[in-house]
């Protein structure tokens, strides 16, 4: 019996993993598009996204272009410490977004 609920477990724990992340990157997306949130929509076109703006680059590939998840998360909270000339908003340092905001925006860029 202990054999067969350590397998349980493992399982239930095994399977539970993709779906936080699923469901972080959706409550990401629903930042990104969130016009009193991240709006990302304003500057940058996405996948799931309609009347995109075009002041920022297109989000696309950003796992490849961004391989290290700390230069991305850096990029939404504050971009303006790696370009002082960057007109995208500082979501972290201006508080427009928290810390666990930030991350799921990065989940969900991380899909695109």
């Amino acid at each position: 019996m202990p054999a067969l609920a350590a397998a349980l477990l493992l399982t239930v724990t095994v399977t539970s993993c993709p779906v936080r992340a699923q469901s972080a990157a959706d409550e990401g997306q629903k930042l990104a598009l969130d016009r009193s949130k991240g709006n990302c929509l304003t500057c940058h076109e996405f996948k799931g996204g309609n009347l995109a703006g075009n002041v920022g680059p297109a989000l696309t590939d950003i796992k490849k272009k961004y391989p290290n998840r700390a230069d991305l998360v850096a990029i939404v909270t504050d971009q303006t410490k790696r370009n002082p000339l960057t007109v995208m908003p500082p979501f972290g340092r201006n508080h427009i977004l928290t810390d666990k905001e930030i991350d799921a925006v990065v989940d969900f860029l991380q899909t695109l």
